[in-house]
Order: structure tokens, then sequence, then C-alpha cells
């Protein structure tokens, strides 16, 4: 009996203790393998795989659905956008042509700044001279056709033209300011140059997507794009370009700020209204609050007057009641 009571207290009994044979417990394991530098390459190949797969999905699967589910209707405005800057390629191949072009979508810093904003929304349609139009087509229906599947018609067009618009601005500002100003100023000649073309719109809507949706590759291509393109060839599309970049980025995060102060608002006025509501329901764990002097009086006026509505009815001996009110005898049931 005292070599199984020693074998139970050692462990050999019901189960063993815990020692160091048992190996390790399963979170030093855990830690173990995670300090490793093949956990370290899991983890971060999970890491952009998931952040992949958010991206297809946000970029890809999802327009999709709307296109399924709209149809063709859903790609107006990348039909319209594709149209409109063939249509006005094919008219400005003719002299008459060029020049109605020009006066209805020729915008230039030199110009008085409402004619310039009042042309800027044609100035999308109208293919930028130094481009080519067919790859520049191609560029242009995917963004629009992509912006309004994921973004809606309306938000589309908003982003296209404060992209846009934010350029044409920042562009006078720069040529305002001069040369210098560690390169952000412009020389005044810049002013007679033609400013025209959809990049500036198509650049917007792929960074305000990417910034939106989450999509750093498509980030990274665009805005790094901009960029190399730049300082490559540092010309007035270049500044434009950057500045789209900038206001797109601009946009999409104050997109995924701007609820917030709302649901806050939404927030206080439902607890204000909890708090009145609170307020104005009596608690029954309290006694009532005692009358004052004038309620007292009030009671005792009131007294005499239900005792005398009261006897309003007298009790005939025979059972029978008079209603004094309607001066008729009426008699008991039987």
């Amino acid at each position: 009996m005292e070599e199984r009571r020693g074998d139970v207290g050692n462990g050999h009994g019901h189960g063993r203790a815990a020692g160091p044979a048992d190996g390790p417990p399963p979170s030093a394991a855990r830690d173990d393998v995670r300090g490793r530098p093949g956990g370290t390459l899991h983890r971060f190949v999970s890491f952009v795989a998931r952040i992949l797969r958010g991206e297809w999905h946000g970029m890809v699967v999802e327009p999709f659905r709307q296109l399924v589910r709209r149809g063709l209707s859903g790609l107006v405005l990348a039909f319209v956008a594709a149209f409109g800057v063939i249509f006005f390629h094919a008219i400005a191949q003719h002299p008459t042509g060029a020049t109605v072009v020009r006066l209805t979508g020729g915008v230039k810093a030199s110009l008085p700044l409402p004619l310039a904003l009042l042309r800027t929304p044609v100035s999308l349609y109208v293919p930028a001279l130094d481009l080519p139009v067919w790859a520049g087509i191609t560029q242009l229906f995917l963004a629009f056709a992509l912006a309004e599947l994921a973004l809606g018609r309306a938000r589309t067009l908003a982003i296209a033209y404060i992209t846009t618009l934010a350029g044409t601005l920042i562009v006078r500002v720069m040529i305002a300011m001069g040369p210098g100003w560690w390169g952000l100023g412009l020389p005044s000649r810049t002013g007679q140059v033609l400013d025209t073309g959809p990049s500036a719109a198509v650049v917007g809507l792929f960074t305000y997507l990417a910034v939106v949706r989450r999509a750093p590759v498509v980030f990274a291509l665009t805005g790094g794009s901009m960029v190399w393109e730049s300082v490559a060839e540092p010309n007035l599309a270049g500044r434009e370009h950057l500045i789209a970049v900038a206001a797109a980025i601009v946009l999409g995060l104050a997109h995924g700020r701007r609820r917030r102060p709302l649901r806050v608002l939404t927030i206080l006025l439902h607890s204000r209204r909890a708090t009145d509501r609170a307020a104005r329901t009596p608690d029954p764990r309290k006694p009532p609050a005692p009358r004052s002097s004038t309620e007292s009086s009030a009671m005792a006026e009131w007294s005499p007057m239900a005792e005398s509505s009261a006897s309003a009815e007298s009790v005939w001996p025979s059972g029978g009641r008079v209603d004094r009110r309607r001066g008729v005898r009426t008699h008991p049931r039987s």
C-alpha cells in the first residue's frame, strides 16, 4: 500500500506530473514558431495575400457584380466619355472643326478665370495633342466604368470634375508665383500652353478608387507612374497629374471620415432624448411629493362639489331611482 501511495504521489498511478520530458507548453511552441524566419515569412505572405484578395474583391469582383445586375446602364458615363473624345478628335482633324474645338473646350491659364471655368467641362473630352488618342480612350473607358460601377454616377462626375478643376486652378497659382520657390513656381509662358484632355480625371478616378477601396497596388501604379512622368519629363501635364493625385487622396480620406461627425451627432441626440424621457417618467420607488398649500385648498374645495354630484341620484323606498339630470324615474331590473 505504501508503494502504491508513493506511486500515486509521484504521478505514476492516474497520470504523470508535468516535467521536462513532456516538452514545452503550446504557447511556448507558438512563440517559437513565430520567432523563426519561416514564421515571419509566412505571416508576411499571408498579409500580402490578404491585401491582394481584398483589392481583387473591391476593384474587380464587386464592380463585375454591379455590371451583371445593372447591365449596360451601369456604363453610361464610360460610353459617353469615350464617344465624346472620339467625336472631338474627329472634328479637330479639319481646320474649321479645330477652331470650334479650341473655342469651346480649349483651356489656357492665360484665359480669364470665368471663361476657363466655363470651358473646363468640355475640355475633359478634348484629347491632348501630344498623347495617343486610342490608348487614352482605353484608359478613359476603364476608369469611368470602374468608377461608375463602384461609386455611382453622380460621385464619378464630381470626382472627375474636381480633380481636373484642381489642376487648372493650382497651375494658375504656380504661374502667379513665378519661377523658383523650390521648383513649385512656373514661368509665365506656361500660361499659353493648351490644357485639355481627360488625363487628370482618369488619374483622379483611379487614385480615388484606390484610396476608398484600399487598393495599394492600383495606388502604387497610378501615383508612381505620375511621379515618374513628372520627373522624367517635367511639363504642365505632369504637374496637373500630381495635383489630381493629391486632390483625389484628400477626397478619398474625407469620404472615410465624413460620416463620423454625423454618427456622433446622432448618438448625442439619442442620449439627450433618453435623458429627457427618463426625467419625465416618475420613479415608482420614490414616495409622492408633498402637496403644496394651493393644491390642498383646491382639493378641499373640490370635495363638497364631488359629494353634491354624488347625491344627484336618490334611492326611492320602492327600490326605484330618480335621475335628477333627466327628470325621470327608473325601476330596478327584476
